[in-house]
């Protein structure tokens, strides 16, 4: 769930991150993962504020804003932007593709009432897509939060859901 925040709890939030990793360029991918749990995502004004607490220069070949920016962009697990409380990742890899992704995945836009990249109007669920989860013997997939779900199929998805939403999974 997103998290607001004032300008003083980012860099409170940033400092404290900073202070228990350590202020060096190996750990900025932890930094951003704890930064992403805190408040649902990483806010986008917290990359410049992360490279000047480790101290890293404004330019350069590792550390430039731009660079923090590619790498948050780059894994799947961090969002950029605000997501809905329940983050579904669909898996699109080609082992769930071959046993009925494309199915699996209309159901859940077609229950949802959104598309991909999408989040519900009441912030309750965010639908993205990712690479290879790891789970093709049990494909087709998805994670719902970090849960993962698999051998989908589109009548499976309402039950699924409504156990998510409910508390039960």
């Amino acid at each position: 769930m997103n998290k607001t925040y004032t300008e003083t709890e980012l860099d409170e939030v940033i400092e404290r991150l900073v202070q228990h990793h350590g202020a060096r360029r190996a750990e900025v991918i932890p930094i951003l993962s704890e930064l992403n749990e805190t408040f649902g995502h990483i806010p986008v004004k917290a990359l410049g504020k992360i490279r000047r607490a480790i101290n890293a220069p404004e330019e350069g070949l590792f550390l430039a804003d731009s660079h923090l920016y590619a790498t948050a962009s780059f894994y799947s697990m961090f969002s950029l932007q605000p997501v809905g409380k329940h983050v579904i990742r669909f898996c699109e890899s080609a082992p769930c593709h071959v046993v009925g992704a494309r199915e699996v995945i209309e159901a859940i836009q077609s229950h949802l009432g959104i598309g991909v990249g999408e989040t519900t109007p009441d912030n309750e669920w965010t639908l993205l897509t990712t690479s290879c989860i790891g789970l093709c013997s049990v494909a087709p997939v998805i994670l719902v939060d970090d849960q993962p779900y698999g051998n989908l199929t589109p009548e499976r998805i309402p039950e699924i859901l409504a156990k998510v939403q409910g508390g039960e999974a």
